[in-house]
């Protein structure tokens, strides 16, 4: 084990000091001045077509889509996330956290954008992601396979170890339950979920989402409302922190930005390659719909979600106390603001938002198990292995879980960024499309031929559109 860490460590320590965070900004920006800043020009239409209906009965909504993707983003990384960014990095990591979302929303409508345009119809609907869009639109399979194995470790294994590490955390600290109970429990209820298929997925996520992040949302704005007078000094705290003004705790100037990346990331997922697999499920009239939501939720996630449990940590001091890290920071914060039940209270939230990510992320390597090769054999091993991931992070260390979770994550990034990167016209060209259609009156609908793509994807054809409109 201590050989493993020594490995990860010194590749964690390559990929995110010397290639990511210039990888990620770069592309970002790109994205935002070819799109015109599409992440907030269109600010106000997310919310309009998030209430769109599917196009026939019984299709995931793109609300649903919406939903299965924040199951995803919105887990342990708001609450165990950010509590490790700040006590890692000092209070300035929030500042880069809050920079990556607003530029990557522009990634992250380019790959959600891309997953509905390349995406494939299946017995349940329909599948996609950029283990697809790199096949069709790059030609390169070996690309998308090797993409397709990255996400199915990072999400579906050690990404679910992370989830399921947080929650043992959280109730031990709460409750002190034993840590292998809580996990041998978690499994059984993941199991029911993942033998249920995408639809029981999306059901799910569709129900805890909003209630998870509802009352813990409600809980922080309480907070921040009783402490009002005290916000100013918290914001000039970050800013003067972020830019190494002060430092407060932490590793100084470069840690705050690396984390505040590093963490904000693994939070928002913007530019990962994760959320286009559930962004290509929708059933929607444009492939522009689906980008635009899918911002939305990089906002949503980091935004709001991230800055309500930052602003907790910062607002109640204990950020500054030796030995407190990840959840446990959190509930020790809470605590602080409304008493010592809210140990509890962020167990059982931390409980809601990991198990909706457990759900999420294993859905993303089973549609990318399907890319690979569509086998029941090989859909029941993923299945098993995922269980004994959760059962595995369940027990583990802290440090282990999170560095094996950010190694996949800069592979997986590394690839899907240089991808969108060279498909990204694609996606300008359908925005283009969108944006005039919106000009002209139009509840915009989309052809492959209006941007020149009629044989070269499966879904937009002319005549597939018009059935669909008849259906």
């Amino acid at each position: 084990m201590q050989l493993l860490q020594t490995i990860v460590s010194f590749l964690n320590n390559i990929l995110w000091s010397y290639v990511l965070i210039a990888l990620l900004i770069i592309v970002g920006l790109y994205f935002t001045f070819r799109t015109k800043f599409v992440q907030f020009r269109y600010f106000g239409e997310m919310f309009r077509v998030i209430t769109e209906g599917p196009e026939k009965t019984g299709a995931i909504s793109s609300l649903q889509a919406f939903f299965m993707s924040t199951a995803s983003r919105v887990g342990t990384g708001n609450l165990a996330g950010v509590a490790l960014a700040i006590s890692v990095g000092g209070p300035g990591a929030v500042f880069w956290m809050w920079l990556i979302a607003l530029i990557g929303g522009a990634s992250s409508f380019v790959e959600s954008t891309l997953a509905q345009i390349y995406k494939i119809k299946d017995k349940n609907g329909y599948r996609g992601g950029p283990a697809y869009y790199i096949e069709q639109g790059l030609k390169k399979r070996w690309l998308g396979i090797l993409f397709a194995v990255l996400i199915t470790f990072s999400f579906g294994l050690v990404f679910n170890s992370v989830q399921a590490n947080t929650i043992t955390f959280a109730f031990e600290h709460a409750f002190q339950m034993d840590r292998i109970v809580i996990g041998i429990l978690l499994t059984v209820l993941t199991a029911f979920i993942i033998f249920g298929g995408v639809h029981r997925v999306a059901k799910a996520s569709s129900i805890i989402v909003p209630v998870m992040a509802g009352l813990y949302l409600l809980t922080a704005f309480y907070v921040v409302l009783t402490n009002i007078a005290e916000l100013p000094s918290v914001f000039a705290l970050i800013l003067k922190n972020a830019f190494g003004v002060e430092q407060a705790v932490g590793g100084g100037f470069g840690a705050a930005i690396m984390m505040g990346i590093k963490r904000g990331l693994f939070s928002n997922e913007a530019g990962m390659g994760s959320a286009p697999n559930a962004a290509a499920t929708a059933e929607v009239s444009h492939p522009v719909k689906q980008g635009l939501i899918q911002t939305l939720g990089v906002f949503v996630d980091t935004l709001v979600v991230c800055s309500a449990t930052a602003f907790m940590i910062l607002l109640s001091g204990d950020y500054m106390k030796e030995g407190l890290d990840g959840i446990t920071l959190t509930q020790t914060a809470l605590s602080t603001h409304i008493g010592e039940w809210a140990q509890g209270f962020v167990a059982v939230s931390v409980f809601l938002f990991a198990y909706s990510s457990i759900i999420g992320n294993y859905y993303y390597g089973e549609t990318n198990i399907e890319f690979i090769r569509s086998s029941k054999v090989s859909l029941l091993i993923y299945r098993l292995a995922v269980l004994f991931m959760v059962i595995w992070g369940s027990v583990s260390s802290i440090q282990i879980v999170w560095d094996l979770a950010d190694l996949f994550m800069a592979f997986m990034v590394v690839v899907n960024l240089i991808s969108i990167f060279l498909l990204g016209r694609v996606a300008f060209a359908a925005l283009q499309d969108y944006t005039t259609q919106r000009k002209q009156g139009k509840n915009p609908v989309f052809y492959a031929r209006n941007i020149g793509m009629d044989n070269q994807v499966e879904c937009w054809k002319e005549e597939q559109v018009e059935q669909k409109k008849e259906a």
